[in-house]
C-alpha cells in the first residue's frame, strides 16, 4: 500500500489507523443523526465505526486499489496530522472508464469553515493527478443545499436529478447528480 497523504492550506487527508483516537472520530461522525441526515445509512454505533476501520483498512490494501476512504484532520503547528484526530471522512471510489464517486462528512462542529470545499477540491487533485482518472461524480440530496454549491463552487455540473434513489428510514428521497471531468479542473488547490 502506497498511503495517501494530502495536504491543503489548512487540511490534512490521510489513511485511517485503527486507533482508539480515530474509531472514536469515525463515530463522532458516524453516530451523529444530524450529520447522518444525508446519509444513506442511519446513525452507527462505536463497535460498528471500528469494523469500518477496519474494512477501509482492508480496502487500501487491495491490488489494485479501487477504494480511498479516508480521514481528514486540521493542520495545526503544534502536531503531525498523521498524529491528528479527524474532523472529516473522505471518500473516493473507482469506477469503469477511469471515473470515480467523490464524497465527504464533516463533523458538526466544524460545519460553515469552508472545509468541504477544501476536502473535494484536494479529492479533485489526487483523482485528477496522480490517480489519472477523467470524471468524478457526486451525489446530493436535493435538501443538502450546502453540499450543492461546495460541488458548483468547484466547477462540477449538475447533470440531472434522480427520484427515489434512496431509501431511509421509511421514506424514498431525490438526489442530484453532480460531475467534473478532468479538462474542467482547474489544477491543484495547495
Amino acid at each position: 500500500m502506497v498511503p495517501v497523504r494530502l495536504t491543503g492550506p489548512r487540511l490534512a487527508i490521510r489513511e485511517y489507523h485503527h486507533t482508539p483516537e480515530d474509531v472514536d472520530a469515525l463515530h463522532a461522525l458516524f453516530g451523529d443523526p444530524e450529520v447522518t441526515r444525508y446519509l444513506p445509512f442511519g446513525p452507527r454505533d462505536r463497535e460498528t465505526c471500528a469494523d469500518q476501520i477496519e474494512l477501509y483498512l482492508e480496502e487500501a490494501m487491495a491490488e489494485p486499489r479501487d477504494t480511498y476512504r479516508l480521514a481528514v484532520c486540521r493542520r495545526t503547528e503544534a502536531e503531525d496530522p498523521a498524529d491528528a484526530v479527524p474532523v472529516a471522512h473522505a471518500a473516493l471510489t473507482l469506477g469503469p472508464y477511469r471515473s470515480a464517486r467523490l464524497g465527504y462528512v464533516l463533523a458538526r462542529e466544524v460545519w460553515g469553515r469552508g472545509y468541504a470545499g477544501e476536502i473535494a477540491g484536494l479529492l479533485c487533485d489526487l483523482a485528477f493527478g496522480p490517480l489519472g482518472l477523467h470524471r468524478l461524480a457526486a451525489r446530493v440530496d436535493v435538501d443538502n443545499e450546502a453540499s450543492a454549491r461546495v460541488l458548483t463552487r468547484l466547477g462540477f455540473r449538475q447533470e440531472g436529478r434522480v427520484r427515489h434513489d434512496q431509501y431511509k428510514d421509511g421514506l424514498w428521497s431525490d438526489s442530484y447528480r453532480y460531475s467534473l471531468l478532468a479538462d474542467e479542473w482547474p489544477g491543484p488547490t495547495a
